[in-house]
């Protein structure tokens, strides 16, 4: 699988095209039709019997995430979205000081995590809402797998955060600027994207710290296998994929790389249900890798438009891609 010019197997020519117009920042699904995150305003709704635009935001996209019953969406306007699948949508949260919001993430029973500037807030299903001010900008959100608890990046480190406890919040320290932030499945480990070409992580039970290097680029897109056993990453010539079997997870191990390329990676999705991930690169092309045993199958050609989003149905028979220039795909396998 080391020849760059060896052909691949295709699947290309099966995708159905879909013209988004507008920057695609993020993919999502309602069962199986595709929801492509415009840059700008609004959700495109790529069903196969036609697609449908619903304008949410008054401006840019900043963030969004979703369950399979809503996608929630931050955006400069300082509002706090969330939309069903019939396009219907609703202000969930509007910041007082009409700051951008630009984290989001779900957590379990309807609860909802967001951030502007240095507070964060998480409010629960049932309507009750707490907030918590960090020593810098929010940066990155995420809820842990098991028990209310959230995870939030910012510079110089991490804060993990109760809200439904009195207890001081758990800081976990690292020099430098924390861009995203991602908790493994078993609740192990947690890992941040920097400023730098690198990753840091911590092992949540002694903070012990990880260090994972060798990037090219900044790390912008991480996706768990669907066993939890695994990293997959962007950012560089290459699909990286970090293990996390055991109690030390990566510490003293290196990656494995797949699918090698003339181009970055920009972008990846692990398979909901199969050792698979889609990578995607800046040269526009995804290809489906085969964890196993790094077997390439070509999703997209290579056309000069990076990939900037990728995503399943929680089925695993579609893959939605879409890119810089606006254009979607949608394979069903």
């Amino acid at each position: 699988m080391s020849d760059l010019a060896a052909p691949l197997p295709s699947l290309a020519d099966r995708a159905r095209i879909v013209e988004a117009d507008a920057t695609i920042v993020g993919v999502h699904f309602f069962r199986q039709v595709p929801v492509f995150v415009l840059g700008e305003e609004a959700l495109l709704f790529a069903a196969a019997e036609g697609k449908k635009l619903v304008a949410i935001h008054g401006g840019g996209i900043l963030t969004s995430t979703a369950d399979g019953l809503r996608i929630v969406t931050g955006g400069d306007d300082g509002k706090l979205i969330a939309t069903n699948r019939d396009g219907e949508h609703e202000v969930l949260a509007t910041d007082d000081k009409k700051r951008w919001i630009d984290q989001v993430a779900l957590g379990p029973d309807g609860a909802v995590a967001w951030a502007a500037g240095k507070v964060a807030h998480v409010r629960t299903g049932k309507g009750e809402q707490r907030d918590l001010d960090v020593p810098s900008t929010v940066a990155g959100l995420a809820f842990f797998p098991k028990g209310f608890r959230v995870a939030i990046a910012h510079y110089n480190g991490a804060t993990l955060w109760f809200p439904n406890a009195a207890a001081k919040p758990e800081v976990l320290e690292w020099k430098g600027s924390h861009l995203g932030v991602t908790v493994s499945p078993d609740g192990k480990f947690l890992i941040t994207t920097m400023q730098e070409q690198t990753l840091h992580g911590w092992r949540i039970a002694d903070a012990k710290h990880m260090r994972m290097s060798g990037y090219s680029a900044r790390v912008r897109s991480l996706s768990w296998t669907h066993d939890g056993k695994a990293l997959a990453t962007s950012g560089s010539e290459q699909l990286i994929l970090w293990p996390f079997e055991g109690k030390d997870g990566p510490m003293g191990k290196q990656p494995r790389m797949l699918a090698p390329s003339p181009s970055r990676c920009s972008a990846v999705a692990c398979h909901p249900r199969q050792p698979v991930a889609a990578a995607g690169f800046a040269d526009g092309s995804v290809v489906l890798v085969r964890l196993d045993d790094g077997a390439l199958i070509l999703a997209r050609e290579a056309d000069g438009d990076s990939v900037s989003a990728l995503g399943w149905s929680a089925e695993g028979q579609v893959l939605a891609m879409g890119t810089e220039g606006g254009k979607g795909s949608v394979l069903t396998l």
